[in-house]
C-alpha cells in the first residue's frame, strides 16, 4: 500500500515538471526561429545586397556565436546566483533588440560599410541573447526533472534548436525574396516576444545565491576534453550554416534553401528516437558512434557531383551531430557540484560556440582560395578530430577505478 501510494505520488509531482519542460522548449523552439531564419540570408544579404565578400559574410554570420562566447561565464554564472528564469528572460529581450538592429541594417538608405557595421551590431546581441536563452533553458530544465534526467533535458533542447534552424531557414529564404533583409527581421524580432509573454507564467526554480564558488577557469579545466569534443562536432554544422546555400548557388544547383532543413530533420529524428541513449548507456559511447557519421555526411557533402548527395550529407552531419551535445553535457553535469552546475554548462556550450563563431570567418578565406566544397573537407577532419578525443577519454573511463 505504501509503495503504490509511494509511486503515485512520483507520478503525480513528474507530469507538472514534465508539461513545464516541455513548454520551455516549446518556448525555445519559438524564439530561436529568429536565430534559423537569419542564418542562410544574413551571407546572401552581406554578399549580393552589401557587395562584400566571403570572409565578411562569414563574419557577418559567426560574430554572434563569438559574442555567445564571451558571455557565457556571465549567463551561467546568473542563472546559477539569481535563477535560470531571469537569464531566460533577458535573452529573450536581446533576441528582440538585436533583431531589431539587424532590420536597420537591411534599410535602402544606408551605405554598404555602415549598413554591415550596423548588422553586426545587431548579430552581437543575438549572441548575447542566445547565450542567456540556452543555458537558462537547460538550468531551468535541469532544476525541473533532476540530474538524473539531464541527457533528455538536452536532448529536447537540441531538438528545439534544430528543429528551429531546420525550420528557420526556408522561412528566411521565403521571406528575404517576399520582404527583402528588413521584413524578414522584423519578423524574426516578434518572434522571441511570443516567449517573453509566456516565461513569465512558468515557475522558476531555486537559485544557489552566495555559495561559494572556484574561478571560471578553474570549472573548465574538469570539462575541457568534453568540451573539445563539442568544439570540434560543431564545426560540421557551423560549415552547413554559413556555406551551404552559397555552395550550391555557386554550383547552379536547386535546393539551396534546404540544406539546413536537410541537417535539421536528421538531428531531430534521433533526438526523438534516441534521445535517452545517453541516460542509458553514457555519453562517451553514444558520442563515438555520433562523430562517425557526422565525418561521413561532411565528405559526402565535400565529394557530391548533385545537389541530392550534398543534401544526403547534410542530412548524415545532422544525425551524427545531435546526440554529441547531449551526451558529453551528461557527463558534464556529472562533473560538478550543483551549485556549478549553470557555471559548467555555460562554460561547456562555449566550446560549441567557438567552433560556429570562428568556422565562419575562417572557411571563408578557405572558400576564396579552394571554392566552398573544401570548407565541408575541414569539418570532415575536425569530426575525425572529436572521435579520436572521444575513443581517448572512453579509454580512460574503463581502467578508472570505479
Amino acid at each position: 500500500m505504501t509503495s503504490q501510494s509511494t509511486q503515485s505520488t512520483t507520478s503525480s509531482t513528474r507530469h507538472p515538471a514534465q508539461g513545464r519542460l516541455l513548454l520551455l522548449t516549446a518556448i525555445l523552439f519559438i524564439s530561436y526561429l529568429c536565430v534559423g531564419m537569419s542564418l542562410p540570408i544574413v551571407p546572401i544579404f552581406v554578399t549580393g545586397r552589401l557587395g562584400l565578400g566571403n570572409v565578411w559574410a562569414g563574419l557577418g554570420v559567426g560574430i554572434a556565436f563569438l559574442a555567445t562566447v564571451v558571455s557565457r561565464a556571465h549567463a551561467g554564472s546568473l542563472s546559477d546566483r539569481r535563477g535560470a528564469k531571469v537569464a531566460v528572460a533577458r535573452g529573450l529581450a536581446f533576441y528582440v533588440g538585436g533583431a531589431v538592429v539587424s532590420l536597420i541594417a537591411g534599410l535602402s538608405f544606408l551605405a554598404p560599410w555602415t549598413a554591415f557595421l550596423v548588422l553586426i551590431a545587431g548579430r552581437l546581441l543575438i549572441g548575447l541573447g542566445e547565450s542567456l536563452v540556452a543555458v537558462g533553458v537547460i538550468g531551468w530544465g535541469i532544476g525541473l526533472v533532476g540530474p538524473a534526467r539531464s541527457g533528455q533535458v538536452l536532448a529536447l533542447v537540441g531538438a528545439a534548436i534544430y528543429g528551429a534552424l531546420a525550420v528557420g531557414g526556408p522561412i528566411g529564404l521565403a521571406l528575404l525574396d517576399r520582404f527583402g533583409f528588413a521584413g524578414a527581421m522584423g519578423v524574426s524580432a516578434i518572434l522571441p516576444c511570443l516567449g517573453l509573454l509566456t516565461v513569465w507564467r512558468i515557475a522558476g526554480v531555486a537559485a544557489h545565491p552566495g555559495t561559494e564558488r572556484p574561478p571560471f577557469w578553474r570549472v573548465i579545466g574538469r570539462i575541457w576534453p568534453h568540451g573539445s569534443i563539442v568544439c570540434l562536432q560543431g564545426i560540421g554544422f557551423a560549415a552547413i550554416g554559413a556555406f551551404f546555400t552559397l555552395h550550391f548557388l555557386d554550383q547552379h544547383w536547386r535546393y539551396a534553401g534546404l540544406g539546413l532543413t536537410a541537417f535539421g530533420s536528421g538531428f531531430v529524428l534521433v533526438r526523438v528516437l534516441f534521445g535517452h541513449l545517453p541516460d542509458r548507456v553514457g555519453g562517451l559511447p553514444v558520442a563515438i558512434g555520433s562523430l562517425a557519421v557526422e565525418t561521413l555526411g561532411q565528405v559526402l557533402i565535400w565529394s557530391a557531383t548533385d545537389p541530392v548527395l550534398a543534401l544526403v550529407g547534410a542530412f548524415l552531419t545532422g544525425l551524427g551531430c545531435s546526440m554529441i551535445f547531449p551526451a558529453m553535457g551528461r557527463e558534464v553535469v556529472r562533473l560538478v557540484e550543483p551549485h556549478l552546475r549553470g557555471t559548467a554548462l555555460g562554460g561547456f556550450s562555449a566550446f560549441q560556440d567557438i567552433a560556429y563563431g570562428l568556422t565562419g570567418p575562417v572557411a571563408g578565406l578557405l572558400a576564396d582560395r579552394a571554392g566552398y566544397s573544401g570548407v565541408f573537407l575541414i569539418g570532415a577532419g575536425a569530426a575525425a578530430a572529436g572521435l579520436v578525443i572521444a575513443i581517448s577519454l572512453r579509454r580512460v573511463q574503463r581502467v578508472a577505478p570505479g
